[in-house]
C-alpha cells in the first residue's frame, strides 16, 4: 500500500484508525483557532480590493469538485454580463505571481488548474501566492467581479461571498483536523460560510450526510461529458469508448471518482492514479505507445503538447437543478449588489421594483442568513423601499434580471 493510499485508509475510515496522530490534530486545531481570532480582532489585516469577491473553497484537502464548481459560477456570472476575475494560486507551477494566465501559457509555469480555466475563457485568470495582489491586479485588468478558486483558509483577503464544496459521497470523511483526518478547519466552519454545495459524482460510493444548521445548502452533480481528442480538438461521445481497450490517468484531489465514473459509463480502463497536480512521466509511460488513454481535462493542459493520437479528456459538466442554480446565482449577485455605493445603486437599479410584489421564500430552502437578510435591507434601504420589500429570492432575480441582462443558468 502506497502512502497516498494509507493517507485516504486514515482520513476515511473509523475515526480511531488515526488515534496516534490526535495530539498533532489537537495541535493544528489550537494554531487554526488562534489565527482566525487574530484575523477576527484586527490583529492581522484583512484587505479588500476595489470589487467584490467571491471564495469557492472547501474544508477538507482536495477532490472536492472546487475548481469546476469555481468555472461554473465564473461562467453563469460572465452570462450575466459581469466581466469576471478568476483568482486562484497556481498550484503545480513554478511562477509566484501575481501574474495574468494566458491560454497559450505552459502548465509547469503556471499550474494546471490556472490554465484549465484561462482555456475556458474569456475571463482574466491570475494567479499568486498572495491572494489580495492576484485580486487587485485582476481588477485592475478589468475584472468587475472575482472568483476566488480555494482560498477559504486565506483570510487575508476580504470576501463578500463564501461558498464550500463538500464531496458528498466521503463527506468530512472521519472529522478530524489535519494530519489525522483530511479538515483544514473544524466542521463548524460550514455553518459560517454564506453557501455549501454537496457534489455528488456518478458511480461514487453512497453519501455521507451533512448536517448544517445555517447555510444555503445546494447539490450539483459532476456528471462526464464527451471526450476530447488532445491533438485533433475532435469530440466523441464516451459510449464510443466502452468496447474499446484503454487506460485512464487522474491527476487530481480524488483519481477514484473519476475512474469510478467511467465505470458507470460502462468504461473498464486500466487504472493509472497520480498524486494531486502531478504530470505524466513521458519519458517511462505506465502504458504502451500507442494506447487509448481517458484522462482529466487537468491532466491534458500537461502534457498536450506530447500527446498520442488517441489521447482523450473527458469533459466534467457541474449540473443543479435549475431552480438551484437560479437561487444560488442570484444570492451572488445580491452580495455584488450591496458592495456598490449609493449612487452606482440608484442608477442601476432605479423603478426595478415598480409594480412588483414581493414573493415569500421557497418551503424547500431554509431562511437566508441574516448576513443575506442585511444585504437584502441595505439594497432596498438604498432604493427608498420597505424593509420587507426585498426578502425573497424571487425579488433578488427579479432585482437583477433587467440590470444584468437576464441570462438564465443552465
Amino acid at each position: 500500500m502506497n502512502a497516498e493510499a494509507l493517507i485516504q485508509r486514515l482520513w476515511y475510515g473509523p475515526a480511531w484508525h488515526s488515534v496516534l496522530l490526535w495530539p498533532l490534530s489537537w495541535l493544528f486545531g489550537l494554531t487554526v483557532a488562534v489565527r482566525r481570532v487574530l484575523y477576527d480582532i484586527g490583529v492581522l489585516p484583512v484587505y479588500r480590493v476595489q470589487v467584490p469577491v467571491v471564495v469557492v473553497g472547501n474544508v477538507t484537502v482536495g477532490g472536492t469538485g472546487k475548481t469546476p464548481l469555481a468555472a461554473w459560477l465564473a461562467r453563469e456570472l460572465g452570462l450575466r454580463g459581469l466581466a469576471v476575475g478568476v483568482v486562484l494560486r497556481g498550484y503545480g507551477g513554478r511562477a509566484a505571481g501575481p501574474r495574468v494566465v494566458q491560454d497559450t501559457d505552459d502548465a509547469r509555469e503556471v499550474g494546471d488548474e490556472a490554465l484549465v480555466h484561462a482555456r475556458r475563457g474569456p475571463h482574466v485568470v491570475v494567479i499568486g501566492a498572495d491572494r489580495v495582489a492576484a485580486a487587485r491586479l485582476a481588477a485592475q485588468r478589468g475584472a468587475a467581479v472575482i472568483v476566488c478558486d480555494d482560498g477559504l483558509q486565506h483570510l487575508r483577503l476580504a470576501r463578500d461571498f463564501d461558498i464550500a464544496a463538500v464531496d458528498g459521497s466521503r463527506g468530512l470523511g472521519n472529522g478530524r483536523l489535519l494530519p489525522a483526518g483530511p479538515l483544514r478547519e473544524p466542521a463548524r466552519r460550514l455553518e459560517r460560510v454564506n453557501a455549501v454545495v454537496l457534489t455528488r459524482r456518478v458511480g461514487a460510493d453512497r453519501s455521507r450526510p451533512v448536517m448544517l444548521h445555517e447555510p444555503f445548502l445546494a447539490e450539483a452533480r459532476l456528471e462526464l461529458g464527451p471526450a476530447v481528442n488532445l491533438r485533433s480538438g475532435e469530440r466523441r461521445a464516451l459510449e464510443a469508448f466502452r468496447a474499446v481497450p484503454c487506460h485512464a490517468v487522474a491527476g487530481i484531489g480524488n483519481p477514484r471518482a473519476f475512474f469510478s465514473a467511467l465505470r458507470s459509463a460502462g468504461i473498464a480502463p486500466a487504472e493509472h492514479p497520480l498524486a494531486d497536480h502531478a504530470a505524466l512521466d513521458l519519458t517511462s509511460l505506465p502504458f504502451p505507445a500507442g494506447s487509448t488513454v481517458l484522462m482529466t481535462e487537468k491532466d491534458a493542459v500537461k502534457c498536450a503538447a506530447n500527446a498520442g493520437d488517441d489521447w482523450w479528456y473527458v469533459e466534467l459538466v457541474v449540473a443543479f437543478e435549475r431552480a438551484v442554480a437560479r437561487d444560488l446565482v442570484d444570492l451572488v449577485l445580491i452580495a455584488h449588489l450591496a458592495t456598490l455605493d449609493r449612487t452606482r445603486l440608484r442608477e442601476a437599479l432605479a423603478g426595478t421594483f415598480a409594480g412588483r410584489r414581493t414573493h415569500a421564500l421557497p418551503d424547500r430552502l431554509p431562511p437566508p442568513p441574516s448576513s443575506w437578510a442585511t444585504a437584502y435591507r441595505k439594497i432596498a434601504e438604498e432604493l427608498g423601499l420597505a424593509p420587507d420589500m426585498a426578502t425573497g429570492h424571487r425579488d433578488a432575480a427579479a432585482l437583477l434580471d433587467p440590470v444584468l441582462g437576464g441570462g438564465n443558468p443552465s
